[in-house]
């Protein structure tokens, strides 16, 4: 009797000590599978920088969905025999365990390739996109030589390509005043729908409230830009030459642009010049020039650095960026969130994470 009420004991904490193994693998696995993510698109992020300054063709590959599937099973057996007082075997009793743990997740890539690789990376960011940036809080500074071109004829450095140049300065200098402008928050967009089919950009400076200083700034931005004083809304369009002076006229950079334009600043190899597998780097401006600082730093190496912000192995080389080095982080932060939002959207468009753990 005693037998049984201990075979029943152990059945009931078993049944009763059962718990579901879902809601304890989410921490875990959102944000593994979130640092893995992240991580390895900035490595293709870099990757595809260094391969354009070697001449290499880029290729960039999506996580399309990740399906993590557990399973976990588990059984218990009981068995015995009760025999009579004469039985010579005696009374017997048996308990068995087992278990199984299975992970089992399937990664679906995709290549951006064809109408979806021009739409994202070779064409020009528009205009309102800088002017978003601007009112999230990007600094005018950070944004404008990385995404636009030129303003109103007046351009920025170039460094890759046949039009190298170093920039005018009055680009600079009007870049300097926009930085002062946006920080005292006197500065503002909208977007006027006119038709379903057509929207134009504004840029607009506020009147009131503001210090001599800065109205001193925007009279400036005024005059470089041959705006017409009187009009508080000035519109935006992409272009090299404004129609009028009612308009700003942005010519932007597409994806690929910058990342060639960036490409050209990373410190390779002088052996790698010589040997004809990359060219020289466009020499950096100094004296009176030196504001139009380099946008990113990403050094080279034989060996491996043990504590980098991101790092790639390309011709038997590897290429990274200082975990200390804060402006180029911040730049190649800003071209991450550039490349999001030239997103086309879609339901390829975010990784599906899709976890059955129960």
């Amino acid at each position: 009797m005693r037998s049984w009420v201990i075979i029943s004991l152990v059945t009931i904490l078993c049944l009763t000590g059962c718990t579901h193994i879902g809601p304890q693998t989410v921490p875990r696995d959102r944000f593994d599978y979130n640092t893995a993510i992240a991580n390895s698109w900035k490595e293709q992020t870099l990757l595809n920088i260094v391969k354009l300054r070697y001449a290499d063709m880029p290729l960039f590959v999506e996580v399309a969905s990740v399906v993590s599937g557990y399973t976990l099973e588990g059984s218990v057996s009981l068995g015995g025999t009760v025999s009579s007082n004469t039985a010579v075997q005696g009374d017997f009793l048996s308990l068995g365990t087992s278990g199984k743990y299975t992970d089992r997740p399937t990664i679906t890539y995709a290549p951006i390739t064809g109408a979806k690789f021009n739409e994202s990376f070779m064409t020009p960011i528009p205009p309102k996109a800088v002017l978003f940036m601007l009112e999230s809080g990007w600094p005018a500074d950070l944004i404008y030589p990385i995404v636009v071109d030129s303003i109103n004829g007046f351009r920025s450095r170039q460094a890759a390509g046949a039009d190298q140049r170093l920039g005018d300065p009055e680009y600079y200098y009007l870049i300097d005043l926009l930085r002062k402008i946006q920080k005292s928050g006197a500065i503002g967009m909208r977007i006027i729908k006119e038709t379903e089919q057509k929207q134009t950009t504004v840029l607009f400076f506020h009147r009131k409230n503001i210090s001599n200083d800065i109205a001193e700034a925007r009279t400036e931005v005024q005059q470089l830009l041959e705006l017409d004083p009187d009009q508080q809304e000035i519109k935006v369009t992409y272009g090299i030459v404004p129609k009028d002076n009612n308009e700003i006229a942005m010519l932007t950079r597409s994806i690929m642009q910058i990342m060639v334009n960036l490409a050209t600043q990373i410190d390779v190899p002088f052996e790698h010049v010589t040997d004809g597998l990359t060219i020289d780097s466009f020499p950096l401006p100094m004296g009176d020039d030196e504001k139009i600082k380099q946008l990113i730093r990403v050094k080279s190496g034989p060996d491996k650095p043990e504590n980098a912000f991101t790092t790639v192995k390309y011709e038997d080389n590897w290429f990274w960026i200082e975990k200390n080095d804060l402006r180029s982080k911040r730049t190649f932060a800003f071209l991450m969130i550039l490349m999001s939002l030239t997103e086309t959207g879609g339901k390829e468009g975010l990784p599906l994470v899709t976890i059955p753990a129960g």
